[in-house]
């Protein structure tokens, strides 16, 4: 039985000092709850952005000898996204699961690429997507050869600059594959702030408790030191000194649940 995935870290690598911040608070949990894996996550790039002046990174190179210290740093696994086929063999060299982003996940040539490598592989479902077109993406990933590979909820378009999350997909998606809820992702507010995208961070743990309660193989959030100043998404990220505490709840609400076979 595969063990339940807990993905978690800042939205975009900012400075590697952030990123062992809360490399710290993962591998304290995971010495915890050793039937639990907790990966490490954090973008390199940003492609999608509101505004041309947001931020998105900084670099590749840059992000890559990040993710690569965090593992040696804290010998935890670590995902990042990739956004281009090409990018698919430099990312894999050092990361353990490549992310397809939302809004590139019926990219064929992408997801061919990403099932190429042999890597673990976590789609995004795009917020423009029904839960059971998702089988098309898990034909594709197995026709490339991928092995093993999440599918993620983050949440559908619902009116302009909101986002509603269907958890009839959570059960719909799993027949297909293992299934991802993408908490902090599902209260953003696209392109709500008119240059950035707002989002009401106030709600992951009420969503991310209803996810388990219908069920899920993992769970993603984004969490950073400081939200309010964080480079990108910061409103719906989850501040890193509440991170541990919440996700100990939830934890116990998943074994509660499991025990009781409910």
């Amino acid at each position: 039985m595969e063990k339940f995935t807990v993905i978690a870290g800042p939205c975009v690598i900012e400075n590697q000092d952030i990123c062992f911040q809360v490399a710290e608070v993962l591998k304290n949990l995971q010495e915890e709850y050793s039937d639990i894996r907790f990966v490490f996550k954090s973008s390199f790039d940003k492609a999608n952005r509101s505004s041309i002046h947001s931020f998105r990174g900084k670099g590749m190179e840059y992000g890559l000898k990040v993710l690569e210290s965090v593992k040696k740093e804290f010998g935890l696994p670590v995902l990042t996204d990739i956004h281009e086929s090409n990018q698919a063999d430099i990312v894999a060299e050092v990361v353990d699961i490549l992310q397809i982003p939302a809004f590139l996940c019926r990219q064929t040539d992408l997801l061919l690429a990403a099932a190429k490598t042999g890597k673990e592989i976590n789609v995004k479902k795009g917020q423009f997507l029904a839960p059971w077109d998702t089988k098309n993406i898990a034909e594709k990933l197995r026709f490339g050869g991928a092995k093993k590979f999440y599918l993620t909820e983050r949440g559908v378009s619902f009116g302009y600059n909101n986002l509603v999350v269907d958890y009839r997909s959570l059960p719909i998606m799993r027949q297909f594959a293992p299934v991802i809820f993408d908490a902090t992702h599902s209260v953003q507010l696209p392109g709500g702030q008119g240059t950035a995208s707002g989002g009401q961070r106030e709600f992951v743990y009420p969503l991310v408790k209803a996810a388990i309660s219908v069920g899920v193989d993992g769970l993603f959030f984004e969490t950073h030191p400081d939200p309010d100043k964080a480079l990108s998404d910061g409103p719906n990220q989850v501040p890193l000194k509440d991170f541990p505490d919440m996700i100990k709840k939830l934890l116990s609400l998943r074994e509660f649940l499991i025990e009781k076979d409910i």
